[in-house]
């Protein structure tokens, strides 16, 4: 796939990006959701390793395959690796998720700031620019940052959100597609006015960008649901993904089935069922209902989302 093919699937194909960018401090916890746990590893190498192992074995599994899986979102490490397709020797994981019809994303940021006005802004992302070429350079698309909303002051998640679109610009220059993620938190108390403050912030920021630019938006899953469908139909925006935020699948899916236009982009969710123990049979057997959930919750839409 080039760069416009690309683009064309993730614009209007049918499926979902898996979010596989885990990466230090929840690291310990993803592999904890493994089953493996924290002291199975005597060095940070050692744990990055087994994370890697992980998702090494769900890139290669049959049924991870571009049919239902749109993109993934990649750890820098994990593009940097390789993966073993079918005994042929180690392959650079981007080339192994494209020649499975997978686009490759990966994540930029380098963690949160201290909460200030109810937001936690990005840290500073040192040698951005270096990053963006050596990605771009294997093959990789676009790339995700995120921040994190946890109270509705306007101040707050508008520097967030201007944030986010300084750092796609910087994306943008290096003709890349950034997937720009100023999460919601799920348990705020005043989540839904989160919700409202931060579409008029976007809004601004897309309204701002040049002619002919696009960027992607990650976003929690509003309370109302349709709140975000100006965001669907602006025509400066590729596609609309959705985190998971602490659902649980089940739960994600329904509250994703009920928004038309925006699919998943899930991480926890995705992996929640899968165990190192597990046999190949059984964890391609769960890895394979897991994705076909979140394909129907990215898919089928449900009363007015189904409508429109």
């Amino acid at each position: 796939m080039n760069t416009s093919e690309m683009t064309a699937k993730i614009a209007a194909g049918k499926g979902f990006i898996a979010a596989l960018d885990q990466s230090g401090g929840s690291t310990p916890k993803a592999l904890k959701g493994y089953g493996i746990e924290e002291g199975a590893w005597a060095s940070e190498e050692e744990m990055f390793g087994l994370i890697h192992r992980m998702r090494s074995r769900i890139i290669t599994a049959p049924v991870f395959t571009g049919e239902k899986v749109l993109g993934a979102i990649l750890f820098e490490r994990t593009m940097d690796g390789t993966v073993d397709d079918k005994g042929a020797g180690g392959k650079p994981v981007p080339r192994a998720l494209i020649d499975k019809g997978i686009i490759p994303f990966i994540k930029i940021d380098k963690g949160l700031e201290d909460e200030a006005n109810g937001v936690q802004l990005m840290k500073p992302i040192p040698g951005l620019d270096t990053l963006l070429e050596r990605s771009r350079a294997l093959g990789v698309f676009g790339t995700k940052e995120r921040s994190v909303i946890n109270s509705a002051n306007r101040e707050g998640i508008a520097a967030v959100v201007d944030q986010q679109f300084e750092v796609g610009r910087q994306v943008l220059r290096h003709g890349m597609m950034p997937i720009i993620e100023p999460e919601v938190n799920i348990k705020s108390e005043t989540r839904a006015d989160c919700d409202r403050i931060l579409l008029a912030e976007i809004l601004r920021n897309l309204d701002a960008l040049p002619a002919g630019e696009t960027v992607m938006l990650k976003l929690s899953l509003p309370v109302e649901p349709g709140l975000f469908d100006p965001l669907v139909d602006h025509p400066k925006v590729l596609r609309v993904v959705a985190l998971s935020g602490g659902y649980k699948r089940p739960e994600a899916c329904v509250e994703l089935s009920k928004n038309r236009g925006i699919i998943a982009s899930f991480s926890r969710a995705l992996l929640e069922d899968l165990r190192a123990q597990m046999s190949d049979a059984e964890f391609d057997a769960s890895l394979g209902g897991a994705i076909d959930e979140i394909y129907r919750g990215s898919t089928q839409k449900t009363g007015a989302a189904a409508g429109a």
